[in-house]
Order: C-alpha cells, then sequence, then structure tokens
C-alpha cells in the first residue's frame, strides 16, 4: 500500500461523504450481524429450524466483507492511497 507523498486535503464536503459512508457501513455491518444473531437464537429455541436458518448464516459474512471493501475502497480512494 502506498501512501501519498504531499499531504492530502479534504473538503468540509468530502470528510462528510466519509462520515456518511462509514455510517452507511456501519448500519449494513449491524444489520447482518443482526440477522446472525437472530438467526443463532431461533436455532437455540427452535432446534428443528437449523437447516432453514444455514443459508442466513452462511450469507452474511460475505455481505460483511464486501462492505467493508466497498467503504475501504472508497476512503482509499478519498486519501489517495494506492495498492501495488
Amino acid at each position: 500500500m502506498a501512501l501519498p507523498s504531499q499531504p492530502v486535503h479534504l473538503s468540509v464536503e468530502q470528510v462528510g461523504a466519509l462520515q456518511q459512508q462509514l455510517s452507511d457501513m456501519r448500519h449494513d455491518v449491524n444489520n447482518h450481524l443482526s440477522l446472525i444473531m437472530a438467526a443463532v437464537e431461533l436455532v437455540r429455541h427452535k432446534p428443528q429450524m437449523a437447516e432453514r436458518m444455514l443459508a442466513t448464516l452462511a450469507e452474511q459474512p460475505p455481505k460483511i466483507s464486501e462492505a467493508l471493501r466497498k467503504f475501504s475502497a472508497e476512503f482509499e480512494k478519498s486519501l489517495e492511497i494506492t495498492r501495488p
């Protein structure tokens, strides 16, 4: 990862956009984690639901990874951080 060689200046609008993207990412991750917790609780109280809940559980980690990847890409772009 290559950091910029000069100071990076962000406008108030750019900082606001990054803050909004961070907020959106946190919201998305919390939603996916909530689905995981709900599925686990359902299985805990109704073990017969385990097979149906497996898909929900398995879908969440990639969605969390994608939310983090998307935010990271925007963050790096805004701060002019490049990847080799």
